[in-house]
């Protein structure tokens, strides 16, 4: 089959099987900013589908195969878009060429001189985010592909006229090994998606075959803290650049200080001070994905202003600590945690903002992740004062291990788990007070929770 490089031409026409999702709205829009004529199918209506169709998309909800126009010359779909889809068996039907959403944004990313693609278990979203404000204060004028939106872009892409493209890089289904990085980051590496790797060992090889994908004038990024990242990357036959909280690593941070969810430092490149950072995002996590975008700026030849600037003017990603509001007193937070290392990111940088209490929410996402990391779950959510948690959100996936959030409930002393969204509510509403931080936390919808209490008066 022809490439996808080979259809990104002015005047093209593609159908986007899925276009309601993150990603595929942002492909979308980065297609059409490229001169190509885009439709699309989704299952459900939503903020993107309606955004999409503000832009001029034509938007089918549903999928039949009278979807696709007669001059529809490729489609494109999602890894959740099977090959039993009505659109995919008609397109195969008439010879349309069907490619992969990841084969897409790989082959978009070859057009560009750099090619900034970030990886990781945990960070992804935040640090492509500020690799994009730097980018943006350096007057890059960037493409951006981020997997959650950022409020400088009021989207999660952007379509730049500059030679850089800065993409979220997900190790799902091996979707990264379509990039064409000319910088890798790798943020860190854990155990994750265990429902398509076979393990801690399997996620390593593929991290480190996405290293192994950056050109060989390029560069890989990597946490010099995260021995599993170390590992990965070991021995490999391209230039490495290291960061990390101490001196071993080629960019890291000096004279940290956290001043409630502020935190200030020093980033030091090659025993040199480099330039000083004012952080609006509080944890050390945080600092982690500072130095990891800095230390990919400097591959860039981004100056030490656009840095410091860049990272001064991020306040966050969406679903990533957003306030949300306040009730009855209390602060309402949302976040996209999902693993046991992000709630242990998240809970660790919550015990330094001085709260009376705090009280979590939390959705499991997938009953895969949910049984094959239960132990650790129950390990983190021992910690909040209160926990109440919400069933499992199924995402992409039917509940065959027998699974549900009530077996964690039984592990975890005073833990209370609700069968539904009005029970936790309801329990919410009790319980709040004056003094709490409330976590709304998962990758599902549990954030409808607090967006529901903060629109009811106090």
């Amino acid at each position: 089959m022809i490439g996808f490089e080979n259809y990104l031409s002015p005047g093209r026409k593609g159908h986007l099987v899925g276009i309601g999702g993150v990603s595929m709205s942002s492909l979308a829009e980065v297609l059409k900013g490229m001169g190509l004529i885009i439709t699309g199918s989704d299952m459900n209506e939503g903020q993107n589908v309606d955004k999409l169709r503000e832009h001029g998309f034509p938007v089918f909800i549903g999928h039949r195969a009278e979807n696709i126009g007669e001059d529809v010359d490729f489609l494109v779909r999602t890894a959740a878009v099977h090959d039993e889809n009505p659109e995919i068996v008609a397109a195969h039907a008439r010879g349309i060429p069907v490619f992969e959403r990841t084969q897409a944004w790989g082959a978009i990313s070859k057009d560009y001189q750099n090619a900034l693609c970030i990886a990781g278990t945990h960070g992804k979203t935040t640090t492509t985010s500020m690799c994009t404000h730097i980018n943006m204060a350096a007057d890059r004028d960037p493409t951006v592909m981020i997997g959650g939106t950022l409020p400088l872009l009021h989207s999660g892409h952007r379509v730049g006229r500059g030679n850089t493209i800065i993409m979220e890089a997900c190790e799902y289904y091996n979707s990264f090994l379509s990039f064409h990085p000319t910088i890798a980051v790798i943020l860190n590496i854990e155990a994750d998606h265990l429902d398509f790797f076979k393990d801690l060992e399997d996620v390593k090889h593929s991290f480190r075959a996405f290293a192994e994908r950056v050109s060989e004038d390029g560069t890989v990024v990597v946490n010099a803290d995260d021995p599993n990242a170390m590992d990965a990357v070991a021995g490999i036959d391209r230039k490495i650049m290291t960061f990390g909280l101490s001196s071993k690593a080629d960019v890291w941070a000096r004279n940290i200080r956290y001043l409630g969810e502020t935190s200030q430092f020093d980033i030091v490149y090659h025993g040199r001070k480099y330039t000083d950072v004012t952080l609006h995002v509080p944890g050390v996590h945080n600092v982690k994905n500072a130095l990891a975008a800095a230390a990919a700026s400097i591959c860039l030849g981004i100056r030490p202003t656009a840095v410091k600037y860049g990272l001064a003017g991020f306040n966050g990603a969406g679903r990533r600590f957003e306030f949300k509001g306040k009730f009855n007193g209390a602060d309402v937070y949302d976040d996209y945690a999902h693993h046991p290392g992000e709630l242990r990111a998240l809970l660790d940088m919550v015990q330094t903002l001085n709260y009376k209490r705090t009280v979590v929410v939390f959705q499991p996402h997938t009953y895969s992740r949910t049984a094959a990391l239960f132990d650790d779950f129950v390990a983190q959510l021992r910690r909040p004062d209160v926990l109440l948690l919400a069933e499992i959100f199924a995402a992409r996936e039917q509940n065959t291990i027998g699974i549900s959030s009530a077996q964690l409930a039984d592990r975890i002393p005073g833990a209370n788990f609700y069968g539904s969204f009005d029970e936790l509510e309801n329990a919410l509403r009790s319980l709040a007070q004056p003094g709490d931080i409330i976590l709304t936390v998962g990758a599902g919808d549990i954030y409808r929770i607090g967006e529901r209490l903060v629109e009811e008066k106090e």
